[in-house]
């Protein structure tokens, strides 16, 4: 199967998918805030906190996993990107390890399918453009010649940012 056509972008609402993983853009004490963490914090439920407890926090650029709870998703992995500062602080490595600490949880959990949200690019700031090159980059790179996951969706908040991620997306295709 040709890898770029395991890529797909999506608009709408990351809770209500229904794939095997959901990527949450967390904050370090994995409890929960605003934008999509705090979505996905109300939509699996109380039990999700607890096993957020559990897990002691997650580092930049790293990830952590848990169930889905509530969510149609079987799993939730949670991410933690880095805060714009400029660019010159390492950001783009930290956020494209977002990505891969997040698709080798999938792959070691047996995930055919995981959500990604655009991670960092809600308070913390990050260019959307470069945050979206560097998401579909990272997840080609790391699908080629993999079978896990099958299919890696970019599940986009609005029509904007999903038309940032076909443009990104169409790219690859060509190349």
């Amino acid at each position: 199967m040709n890898d770029r056509a395991r890529i797909e972008v999506h608009t709408g609402d990351i809770t209500k998918l229904a794939v095997d993983a959901i990527v949450n853009a967390a904050n370090t004490s994995l409890l929960g805030g605003g934008g999509v963490d705090g979505a996905i914090h109300r939509a699996a439920g109380r039990e999700l906190e607890f096993e957020c407890r559990m897990l002691n926090g997650c580092k930049v650029g790293e990830a952590k996993i848990t169930k889905g709870y509530n969510l149609p998703a079987r799993h939730i992995i949670h991410t933690v990107g880095p805060v714009w500062q400029g660019g010159s602080k390492g950001e783009a490595e930290l956020l494209a390890s977002c990505y891969t600490s997040s698709l080798e949880l999938a792959a070691g959990n047996d995930c055919r399918t995981v959500a990604f949200p655009a991670i960092s690019t809600g308070v913390y700031r990050y260019p959307k453009d470069e945050a979206t090159q560097i998401a579909v980059d990272t997840v080609n790179r790391f699908i080629e010649g993999k079978n896990l996951p099958e299919t890696v969706v970019f599940c986009c908040f609005d029509e904007q940012m999903a038309e940032l991620y076909r443009q990104a997306v169409a790219a690859l295709r060509k190349g």
